[in-house]
């Protein structure tokens, strides 16, 4: 059996950015850059690459008093991006999780067989 493949750094951003824009589309530039902690040029490269893989599209408002308003909707091909990527990231964190139980078992059973007590040393 393969191993799962787990999603990439860029493809955890995208995630992240897509959830984010799921829940609140008129999220402007600057409040995604601050809600992620990456800086603005980071978060405009992100949208760009979203944009230009279809996973959003921008809308405008015509009636905003702030003509540099925009949406950024998920289109169907983003919802199913979003899909496989949250299948691929909780993948990922449940093994990531696995492994740290079993690394906490084993640091627990150290401690146990240890001669010397915290005290002593």
């Amino acid at each position: 059996m393969n191993a799962p493949e787990f999603p990439s750094l860029q493809e955890e951003n995208h995630l992240k950015v897509l959830r984010l824009l799921e829940v609140n589309p008129h999220l402007s530039q600057r409040d995604l850059a601050d809600a992620l902690g990456v800086s603005l040029g980071k978060t405009n490269y992100c949208l760009k690459a979203l944009l230009g893989k279809g996973f959003i599209k921008m809308q405008s408002f015509q009636k905003s008093p702030n003509k540099l308003a925009y949406a950024y909707l998920l289109t169907p091909v983003g919802i199913a991006e979003k899909a496989g990527l949250t299948v691929r990231f909780l993948a990922r964190k449940v093994a990531e999780f696995e492994s740290l139980m079993l690394e906490i078992e084993a640091l627990k059973s150290e401690v146990n067989q240890a001669p010397v007590k915290a005290e002593d040393a």
